[in-house]
């Protein structure tokens, strides 16, 4: 399974990317917000996350436009401020549309958003190169949200759409939905930091990590 971060801070990017994990970075303009973003530094700062990861590693990059038309413009527009931008589209009808036309240039779209298997499947029929389904808000509204992810990748999986197709299990809460992700068969998981630092943890590593700082000292004072 890849790792994706999912967050606009730099700092928590920047950390990530240090441990040698990160395959790819995801925003949205709810991520954006959260660190004080301003309208006039959108460009800029998605740049810095580009350089921060290199050019092979994917940031996706969330449009805000209603039509197919707008859609398509902003993706060339922000395919442009690096190799590796990767436009993001919530599931609709215009998004649909605009991913066939991005695909055509040659531009990924990750498609954000999805709660069904049909959503989808339309989605990767029209060239989206990521499917976002998001796992954790299944869970708040009491649906198994892990179920609903396998019946989508099963979906996806049983279809040659002539390219790669890779699912990114999204609002993801827990390490228990990362393993369960890594179980169906999900390609990536994209994890807030908080996430991702709870995946490290474990209280028998603690103890073990303990009990050797305790013999070892031990051996020191001899």
């Amino acid at each position: 399974m890849k790792f994706f971060i999912d967050t606009a801070d730099l700092d928590e990017i920047r950390e990530a990317e240090s441990w040698g994990v990160l395959d790819g970075v995801t925003t949205n303009p709810s991520l954006y917000a959260k660190i004080g973003g301003k309208l006039a530094d959108f460009e800029d700062h998605m740049g810095k996350i580009c350089k921060i990861v290199g050019e092979d590693v994917p940031v996706s990059a969330e449009s805000t436009a209603k039509t197919t038309e707008d859609m398509i413009a902003e993706g060339e527009h922000l395919a442009k401020i690096a190799p590796n931008i990767v436009v993001k589209l919530p599931i609709c009808a215009e998004s649909l549309a605009a991913t066939h036309q991005l695909y055509k240039e040659g531009i990924p779209v990750n498609m954000t958003l999805v709660f069904s298997a049909p959503q989808a499947l339309l989605a990767a029929s029209a060239g989206a190169r990521y499917i976002s389904p998001f796992v954790g808000r299944f869970d708040d509204i009491g649906e198994d949200g892990i179920e609903q992810l396998a019946t989508m990748v099963q979906c996806v999986k049983n279809y040659d759409f002539g390219r790669e197709v890779e699912i990114i299990t999204a609002s993801v809460r827990t390490p228990n939905h990362v393993t369960q992700a890594a179980l169906i068969g999900a390609d990536i998981a994209t994890v807030p930091m908080a996430a991702l630092k709870k995946c490290l943890a474990h209280p028998l590593t603690d103890q073990g990590l303990e009990k050797f700082e305790a013999d070892w000292k031990k051996v020191v004072e001899g």
